[in-house]
């Protein structure tokens, strides 16, 4: 078994969607960033790059390549399922939270960890979405920015 873990931040802006989980949550805010800045798998994308000891997403979809411009991260998370079933990995688990004031996000977590599953070809149990605020405290808790952190546990196929 290998794990991984990791933690991605992007900024709040206007003009953009809020995508988190391969959700469109309603929000007068999106997040900035190269792709459509899913924190959230970013975070969970990054998780299991690491748990392979391939480096960071990063490495794999960088934010200078005007392939990724744009681009959905469910798009993204496939590419590193296709990862894992080439290296001979498969998941037992992967834990996340993403940390945002707003919006609440409760009601479109069981529609994440429904994206999340399906993409990595997982039990939905397999799965854990959190969220939660920052108490108004710094950037997040400003509303200026969202962060997302991931563990991924993967295990050799048999």
């Amino acid at each position: 078994m290998r794990i991984g873990q990791s933690t991605d931040i992007h900024r709040l802006v206007k003009g953009r969607d809020l995508i988190l989980g391969g959700v469109k949550v309603p929000y007068e805010l999106g997040l900035l960033g190269h792709s459509d800045a899913d924190v959230l798998l970013h975070a969970i994308i990054e998780a299991l790059i690491g748990a392979m000891g391939l480096g960071d997403i990063g490495r794999h979809f960088p934010d200078n390549d005007d392939r990724y411009k744009g681009i959905s991260s469910l798009l993204l998370l496939e590419k590193t399922a296709e990862m894992l079933r080439e290296n001979g990995y498969k998941v037992v688990n992967v834990d996340s939270l993403v940390i945002i004031q707003a919006p609440k996000l409760k009601d479109y977590i069981p529609q994440m960890v429904r994206n999340i599953a399906a993409v990595l070809q997982c039990e939905e149990s397999r799965i854990n979405v959190k969220a939660t605020t920052a108490e108004h405290l710094g950037f997040i808790g400003n509303g200026e920015g969202a962060m997302a952190q991931a563990v991924a546990l993967i295990d050799e196929v048999r």
